[in-house]
């Protein structure tokens, strides 16, 4: 326990001064900042419309950018654009580590093998809870300002669907980021792994749910990908069945449970594809 303790500090520090962490969380909040209120706050103040507001009147608008719809907005954009940021930056911290040559510095000086990637993926959770931090900050701040110029009350949601919308995220962003860190140790680099990972989560899951609608086995092979899991989860909180919605990702192919038992599913096994790839094959 010592051995994971102590790596997951270093892996910390490692990843808290290293440039590349920080642009990579930067473009998720700007991202997040994008789609979530600045496109619709210019639709709502100059009264066109456009890609992300098509159907909606001036005042849905208003109410999608007031804290009121955050438990909405906050997960809306996590299972494509979050989840693969998520992805690349999981890829990066563990595929670095094999061409920077810290990984066969620590397997053949430091603690086992288990402590040091467990301690590296352990570290890679925690940022993500950061990051989720810092995008439900991020946009209660923003919508209470949003609020307070357009001399709108403050309607804040309920506790539970707020924790709801936060875990589920929170969830669906280790999901995607522990994939990263699979594929980083697979490919023992991050130019690979992070093309890989891009073109599985932005294209070939959405070609093979495309086929699946005609073919009967490969529909029900995509109901157990991570990106079907993750957007359904979402589609679920956001309750997207009721409330027909565009955005991208966002889906209800399968059942909110059984999305949910999904995403926990690769976010527990995931960790142990690692681990068991990293003892089996380096330094042995």
């Amino acid at each position: 326990m010592n051995d994971l303790i102590n790596s997951t500090r270093a892996e910390l520090l490692r990843l808290r001064k290293w440039p590349a962490v920080w642009v990579t969380i930067g473009a998720w909040m700007a991202m997040a900042l994008m789609f979530g209120y600045l496109f619709n706050y210019i639709a709502y103040k100059t009264g066109d419309e456009s890609f992300s507001n098509e159907g909606e009147s001036r005042a849905q608008l208003l109410h999608d950018l007031l804290p009121a719809s955050i438990p909405d907005v906050l997960v809306q954009g996590l299972p494509l654009w979050g989840g693969a940021l998520a992805m690349v930056l999981g890829a990066i911290v563990a595929g670095n580590g094999y061409g920077w040559g810290t990984w066969k510095t620590v397997f053949t000086q430091g603690p086992s093998r288990t402590s040091s990637v467990g301690g590296s993926m352990l570290a890679l959770v925690l940022i993500e809870v950061g990051v989720m931090v810092m995008t439900l900050v991020l946009m209660t701040s923003v919508s209470m300002a949003i609020a307070a110029g357009e001399s709108q009350p403050i309607d804040w949601p309920s506790t539970g669907l707020l924790l709801k919308s936060a875990a589920g995220g929170l969830l669906v962003l280790e999901m995607w980021a522990l994939l990263g860190y699979a594929l980083g140790t697979l490919a023992r680099g991050p130019a690979l792994s992070v093309g890989l990972g891009l073109v599985w989560a932005l294209v070939v899951e959405n070609l093979l749910r495309g086929v699946g609608s005609l073919l009967g086995p490969i529909e029900s092979l995509t109901h157990v990908l991570p990106g079907t899991a993750a957007g359904s989860l979402i589609g679920a909180i956001i309750d997207v069945g009721a409330n027909p919605t565009d955005t991208p990702g966002v889906l209800d192919v399968v059942a909110g449970g059984q999305a949910l038992i999904t995403v926990l599913v690769y976010a527990m096994a995931l960790p142990v594809v690692a681990i068991a790839l990293v003892r089996r094959r380096d330094v042995a």
